[in-house]
């Protein structure tokens, strides 16, 4: 969203502005899906500490489930990252030289940061992910 400010009231040129509304709009969805996943995030944690202590079969009920899902859907994330990104490359290609058509130039632009930035964020989640998901998968098979 920062971004987006800088693109729209600093870069007076419609490239930039184009790309601003994309970066935007990308941002605030970005803001919306982060913030919910922090405001669930305790009582996720309180929930799972109180079955590792107190009921462990929630765990592998609920938690395990719930971990295999969301690096499901990592891999599903990395191939749409990538395909977005292929899709700027293309954009970029066929309107390198059409300065008249500055909003598809700029939404390639403001696309291929997104995509890139959750590209690398997703990879780092997905490598936070496994380690948890196995923690989960190892208490389990200790508690069995």
């Amino acid at each position: 969203m920062i971004a987006a400010i800088v693109f729209f009231l600093f870069l007076k040129t419609n490239f930039y502005k184009d790309a601003a509304i994309l970066l935007l709009v990308i941002g605030l969805l970005s803001g919306v899906v982060g913030y919910t996943v922090y405001k669930r995030s305790d009582s996720d944690r309180q929930r799972n500490v109180y079955a590792y202590d107190m009921n462990p079969s929630q765990l592998k009920e609920k938690e395990l489930p719930r971990m295999k899902t969301v690096m499901k859907n990592f891999v599903v994330y990395r191939y749409l990252e990538i395909f977005l990104l292929l899709v700027v490359a293309v954009l970029y290609i066929y309107f390198i030289k059409d300065f008249k058509h500055d909003f598809w130039r700029g939404f390639g632009l403001a696309l291929a940061v997104m995509a890139l930035l959750a590209l690398v964020a997703d990879y780092f989640a997905e490598k936070r992910g496994k380690v948890y998901t196995k923690g989960i998968e190892s208490f389990i098979q200790d508690k069995a």
